[in-house]
């Protein structure tokens, strides 16, 4: 399997991004860390093997994405509009930086947005917000009202919301949206939600999933047994997913 380390820095982000690339051709995949996760997670954690039958035949390249959460939406130490600013500087960044490099690594036309807990966060706001841009969307475990508390997970921007906070949480601006060229693009997307039954996550995806049934947006829900939020869970379910 190729496997290749690349970094560079970032004037958007002013900061060092890195990133690791697994497999030589086949469909794009950004893959998105969990909280305040690295690069490597996604490998250190067994992902890439639970993959390895689609990107050794060709079928799929992992582009594994470092996380900018400390930064902006888990750093407590700037206020809740700086926060979701930065959020958006990490959107530009993967918009403007690492998708022309994966332009410049793979021609292959599909883009899969994906991740695991807050990964699925970033993958289906990215998306759902582009989504001209991608073919499908393999969201993990997500939750995805990071405005709302949830169990022992606070309310990120700690009861501040404005335009942009709207507009990057996918169960707020799904349901008012009307533009029929995002409805269109977003009806040809191919997204899977998957989930465990007792993960604390679980409404959350459940709400998403039927604000899309709703916009008559297809999609694929799926509940595990149990919590199923576990590395152990996601190498299961890449391969079912992903693997194939």
């Amino acid at each position: 399997m190729l496997r290749e380390y690349h970094k560079w820095f970032s004037a958007r982000l002013n900061r060092t991004m890195e990133l690791l690339v697994f497999g030589h051709a086949g469909e794009r995949a950004l893959v998105f860390p969990t909280r305040q996760g690295r690069f490597f997670d996604y490998e250190n954690w067994r992902l890439v093997e639970a993959a390895a039958p689609a990107i050794d035949a060709g079928k799929l390249q992992l582009f594994c994405l470092d996380s900018f959460d400390s930064h902006s939406l888990y750093c407590d130490s700037i206020p809740p509009r700086e926060r979701i600013r930065r959020h958006q500087l990490f959107e530009d960044y993967v918009l403007q930086e690492v998708l022309p490099f994966t332009q410049s690594k793979n021609s292959d036309p599909r883009l899969l947005a994906h991740g695991c807990s807050i990964g699925a966060y970033h993958a289906v706001d990215l998306a759902f917000r582009r989504p001209q841009l991608f073919t499908r969307v393999l969201a993990l475990s997500g939750r995805y009202d990071l405005t709302r508390a949830i169990g022992p997970f606070l309310d990120l921007f700690s009861g501040y919301y404005d335009e942009n906070i709207y507009f990057h949480t996918p169960p707020h601006f799904l349901p008012r949206l009307t533009d029929t060229t995002l409805l269109t693009a977003l009806r040809r997307l191919d997204i899977t939600l998957a989930v465990g039954h007792d993960d604390t996550f679980c409404a959350s995806t459940r709400d998403l999933s039927n604000i899309l049934h709703n916009k008559k947006i297809p999609h694929h829900l799926d509940i595990w047994p149990g919590e199923a939020h576990r590395a152990l869970h996601w190498r299961e379910m890449v391969r079912r997913y992903l693997a194939a």
